[in-house]
């Protein structure tokens, strides 16, 4: 029988551990990447996010529309590890022609500007794995506790899972007072580098499935049952620890007391944009200068809390009706050059009138007449159509006394907000 010489041991085992020593070389490098969120006082973005859905009643089709929503964020503390946000969460929709869906992220139509639903003011405080402290007052956002990350490095093709719960507003809906409820769990996968509009970012998908049926809640009308299904994929900026954009698909299906089903599917596409402090003081100056230069008459520029409005006092449209005068189409020619000067920020253009009439004919007469300005200003070039939201105040906001025709021209007017973030 044949027994190793201790001579012989050392030998083969030099050679095993060579022989590791090489496959390691060879052996392709594992990439790994720790998630987290790196925020820190005054920082200030945006989250831009186009929504398109086709909407279905009792499984038949009903209408399809686009949907966008403008979240502006600023973080305005640290402590103990937590990051303080104020956000407001701006909605604005259109309808969409039916047979007609944007590709690769264009919009629908060049014409049609989104107008607006509702603005929400939200405070949330969040961690660095992701975890939200938000207060039971306030609905947005929607989706919370997503992403959170497990607080170690992550491998690709590596998986975990955390509980998360949307939240939605069923006051109009169902007359449930407060943010509702709705658990899952949600999984995720580091899928490795992804490109998003040429650059290439870490990315993980998140999938979540909704199933749950509430007791009896609200008025008559309720929720019987609840059923949905998201799958995303997010990639991340790991030096500035946030999210740069994601895509979902989405699915959402609400079977109702009075036996109604209705269903909502579609995709949406969102994306961060940093927003640039803004030296009001100065741009206003300078579009006071520009306003002054080119001849604009009746123009007027005002400081206000979201950025810089632009006032245009006496905008003439045919009479009762929001068809522009020719006159006015080179005014607003003169006011585009000006908003060009300012291309990276937004902008919202709302519509006003006398107080004469009906509040709701007004109100609509407004809203007309907010879009078609930025109907007008969208195909000139001088904003895309998700970068710009319409709204109405019709003769609630008045700038001077209805009681005569100067002021009642006064109040005849459109505002064009550009805003800060």
């Amino acid at each position: 029988m044949n027994f190793f010489h201790s001579r012989d041991i050392i030998s083969a085992m030099n050679k095993l551990y060579l022989l590791l020593a090489s496959l390691w070389l060879l052996a392709p490098e594992i990439h790994t990447e720790t998630f987290a969120y790196k925020q820190k006082t005054g920082d200030k973005y945006r989250i831009l996010s186009t929504v398109l859905e086709d909407v279905y009643i009792n499984r038949r089709f009903s209408h399809r529309a686009e949907i966008v929503n403008r979240i502006a964020v600023e973080t305005t503390a640290i402590s103990d590890g937590r990051a303080h946000n104020k956000a407001v969460f701006q909605t604005g929709e259109r309808a969409v022609p039916l047979g007609r869906r944007p590709e690769n992220g264009a919009a629908v139509s060049a014409y049609n500007g989104y107008q607006w639903q509702k603005d929400y003011v939200s405070e949330f405080e969040r961690d660095e794995r992701g975890r939200l402290a938000i207060d039971k007052r306030y609905f947005m956002p929607v989706v919370r506790d997503v992403p959170v990350f497990p607080g170690r490095d992550i491998a690709v093709g590596e998986t975990w899972a955390v509980d998360g719960h949307e939240m939605h507003d069923f006051r109009d809906s169902f007359g449930i007072a407060e943010p509702y409820r709705i658990p899952f769990t949600a999984h995720y996968t580091y899928v490795g580098e992804r490109e998003w509009k040429g650059g290439r970012h870490p990315a993980f998908s998140v999938s979540y499935r909704i199933f749950l049926e509430p007791e009896a809640i609200g008025g008559a009308l309720h929720p019987v049952r609840i059923m949905g299904a998201s799958d995303q994929i997010v990639y991340w900026n790991g030096e500035k620890g946030r999210e740069v954009a994601y895509t979902e698909h989405f699915r959402m299906v609400f079977e109702l007391s009075n036996g109604n089903v209705i269903e909502f599917r579609g995709t949406a596409e969102a994306e961060i944009v940093e927003a640039q402090e803004m030296d009001k003081e100065r741009i206003a100056a300078q579009i006071n200068r520009d306003i002054a230069e080119m001849g604009i008459e009746g123009a007027q520029v005002t400081i206000v809390d979201d950025g810089i409005s632009i006032t245009l006092e006496n905008i003439q449209f045919q009479p009762d009706s929001a068809a522009l005068l020719d006159s006015e189409k080179t005014k607003l020619d003169k006011i585009g050059a000006i908003l060009k000067k300012y291309q990276d920020r937004d902008i919202v253009v709302t519509g006003h009138t006398a107080y004469s009439g009906s509040q709701a004919s007004m109100v609509k007469l407004s809203e007309e007449r907010a879009d078609i300005v930025a109907d007008y200003l969208i195909n000139r070039g001088i904003r895309t159509p998700d970068r710009v939201v319409t709204r109405g105040y019709g003769g609630t906001r008045p700038i001077a006394d209805n009681s005569n025709e100067m002021g009642r021209i006064r109040n005849r007017r459109v505002e064009i907000t550009i805003l800060e973030n």
